[in-house]
């Protein structure tokens, strides 16, 4: 037996002791080497890696994530012995700052991170990020368990825009000019109390309730879409749910169909064995019935019937034998038409399925550019109709009036007035009297009655062309119209 070697590990090394002797591995800090046994140093330090992660939040908005990660196995004691030796086995062989175990830690950290981050809208990331980065250290350690490495430290920093989707650029933007805007605000209020003070408080009181109530007719609008928004969110929510029930329900259709022909082909291959093994003993009983006459006739006929009893067995062989192949060639027959059928049936279920996923990803994608529109029609106008509001210093019936002229709600008023008027046909009678003073008359109440006496004609022409009706025979006859 050879001399054993004293082995020492340094401060962050282990000893994995393997060969004779040993059953599995062996965990030391020091350790006598015998021969016929392999030592292998783990250097147990953890080691940074740092990492961007892309990922897509729930309304999908893609962002970067900036991470590092602090992670090695941890040292060893009586709670982690397990942790270590999975280390041992599976990492011992790679190199801690190698592209096999970055790649290895990077794929954990960016599945998880990605998973969690599908979850969560852009605003609940970005206000919950402590939150966040609990859960995605919780998930990754979980993960990392079975290689038997541990996270020491995680940071997440700040979230980053992808190139084309500046989402919180345009965040930042706003928080700026709303706090550039209040110190305007602040500016001209103070510089109002300076110089005009008191006189101007009704003025300043009219001017923040139009200011408000802009403000309100703003929110109000904004809420409205967002409130269509999330409608048209939870609709294409309901709508994937059913699509995918659907694609659950034609799949388990699928594997019953598949089921039952397996059960269908092994019935019947259990009953063409069936039929076989009687078909053979059949033919063996016969051969047996066969080989017990002719023994019989044999021994009582002798040599002069032996030749016609080796004949019929003969015979007897080549029937049975031909009736036993007959009958293979129809069960394998039977079997191969089966396995077609079963094929057959599994490929219409495949089609149909895959038909119903594509109509589902077709309508899914419709609906979706159709909420898009919607948004981003309802921003414009709203937009539009606040930068107009803004022109004419938050004057609502100048605002009005301008839509209804933009709109031509006068010019379609004015067209049914006078579609209305139109084939209307007065007819106006001009009657004039001479004037002859009182012409002998004798006095203005004679003159009153002449007066009287003239309009009867004019009045009488004009109820009987508007009515048709002709005025008594005691009062007078109209002349004949020519």
């Amino acid at each position: 037996m050879g001399i054993p070697k004293y082995i020492v590990a340094g401060p962050s090394e282990m000893l994995a002791i393997t060969g004779k002797g040993i059953p599995e591995i062996l965990l030391k800090k020091k350790h006598f080497l015998w021969p016929l046994q392999k030592c292998t140093r783990l250097d147990i330090s953890p080691v940074n890696y740092s990492f961007q992660v892309q990922a897509m939040s729930a309304e999908k908005l893609p962002f970067y994530l900036p991470a590092v990660f602090t992670i090695g196995p941890k040292v060893l004691d009586e709670t982690n012995y397990e942790s270590l030796i999975k280390y041992a086995k599976l990492m011992s062989n790679s190199e801690k700052e190698s592209t096999h175990i970055k790649d290895l830690v990077k794929g954990v950290i960016e599945g998880e991170t990605r998973v969690l981050a599908a979850c969560m809208t852009m605003e609940q990331i970005f206000k919950g990020t402590k939150e966040f980065k609990q859960q995605v250290f919780d998930k990754v350690q979980l993960e990392l368990n079975q290689f038997g490495l541990y996270i020491y430290n995680a940071n997440v920093k700040q979230l980053v825009d992808v190139p084309g989707h500046e989402y919180f650029s345009y965040l930042g933007q706003k928080t700026q000019m709303e706090a550039a805007n209040q110190a305007k605000i602040d500016v001209a209020e103070a510089r109002m109390k300076g110089e005009i003070g008191s006189k101007l408080r009704d003025g300043e009181t009219k001017q923040n309730a139009a200011k408000i109530d802009a403000e309100t007719f703003i929110i109000s609008t904004i809420r409205q879409g967002e409130g269509k928004k999330e409608e048209i969110r939870v609709k294409t929510e309901i709508k994937i749910f059913e699509n995918q029930r659907e694609a659950e329900v034609v799949q388990a259709t699928a594997e019953l169909a598949k089921k039952k022909a397996g059960w269908s082909q092994t019935a019947r291959l259990a009953e063409v064995e069936a039929e076989k093994a009687v078909a053979i003993r059949e033919a063996e009983l016969q051969m047996e019935v066969e080989k017990k006459k002719a023994f019989a006739e044999t021994a009582k006929l002798k040599a002069e019937l032996l030749s016609k009893a080796t004949v019929e067995y003969d015979v007897k062989v080549q029937e049975a034998n031909s009736e036993l192949y007959k009958r293979q060639k129809e069960a394998e027959a039977a079997l191969f038409e089966s396995q077609k059928k079963a094929e057959a049936q599994k490929a219409s279920a495949d089609a149909e399925l895959y038909t119903r996923q594509q109509a589902a990803n077709s309508e899914l994608y419709a609906k979706q550019r159709e909420a898009e529109g919607v948004e981003m029609t309802g921003k414009a106008e709203a937009t539009y109709l606040g930068s107009i509001l803004k022109e004419l210093n938050h004057n609502y019936p100048a605002l009005r009036d301008y839509l209804m002229i933009n709109n031509r709600i006068y010019q379609e008023i004015a067209s049914t007035n006078a579609q209305a008027v139109s084939g209307m046909q007065p007819k106006i009678s001009i009657w004039s009297g001479s004037n002859s003073g009182d012409n002998g008359e004798g006095g203005s109440g004679l003159k009153d009655v002449a007066g009287l006496y003239r309009m009867l004609p004019p009045l009488l022409q004009t109820v009987h062309e508007q009515t048709g009706m002709q005025p008594p025979a005691w009062l007078g006859t109209l002349p004949e119209s020519k």
